[in-house]
């Protein structure tokens, strides 16, 4: 084989692999654009109320922090097995709508909880479980992959004192996996942005 053969087929192969990837990558960011559609199409709708945050993390960049009400588990709410401390853990948390219209957290399990009428299930994400104590007194904080939400530039800091306030809450879908995607930001139960599927 000549060289001018030899490297014609290196050079084959390399445009090869490169189109591989290409595609590769092509197709898992298809793959989480269009989860997340489908979560935001066809997921359940629940209304969180946002919390006060420390005011030393209130914005990095274009984006606002957001805490709920349901990220702060109470031990006393959770039934099942417990594992052991110092494990990497999610947890599965059943929420209910109460009569002002905002879910709130009605059990919770680190194995995964059967369906409910008139509930929905949230999957937290992962974090390093250190223990409860015997008394049942504690709060376990967890997150659920909906903290942050990004803005246009320049109006994260009305949105904060807004939250700060108590008067920010969010229109969350939830899949049938227990993942989250929020579709709405609200002030004072008015409609601030929507989040588009795509």
């Amino acid at each position: 084989m000549s060289g001018s053969q030899r490297g014609g087929s290196l050079l084959f192969r390399v445009m090869a692999i490169a189109v591989l990837v290409s595609a590769l990558q092509t197709a898992v960011l298809g793959y989480q654009i269009e989860t997340r559609a489908r979560i935001l199409r066809s997921g359940t709708e629940i209304l969180l109320k946002t919390v006060p945050v420390d005011p030393r993390d209130l914005l990095r960049g274009e984006y606002v922090v957001l805490s709920y009400d349901i990220s702060r588990i109470p031990a006393a709410r959770i039934v099942g097995d417990k594992p052991d401390a110092g494990e990497w853990v999610t947890l599965w948390v059943r929420v209910a709508p109460q009569p002002d219209g905002f879910w709130t957290v009605s059990e919770a399990s680190f194995a995964a909880l059967p369906q409910a009428p008139g509930t929905v299930l949230l999957k937290t994400a992962p974090f390093y479980f250190e223990g409860l104590s015997d008394g049942g007194s504690e709060e376990i904080f967890v997150h659920y992959g909906i903290e942050r939400f990004y803005v246009p530039e320049g109006d994260g800091k009305p949105l904060e004192e807004a939250r700060n306030d108590g008067v920010v809450s969010i229109a969350v879908r939830v899949g049938s996996s227990g993942s989250a995607q929020i579709r709405q930001l609200l002030v004072d139960g008015q409609t601030v942005y929507e989040e588009p599927q795509y």
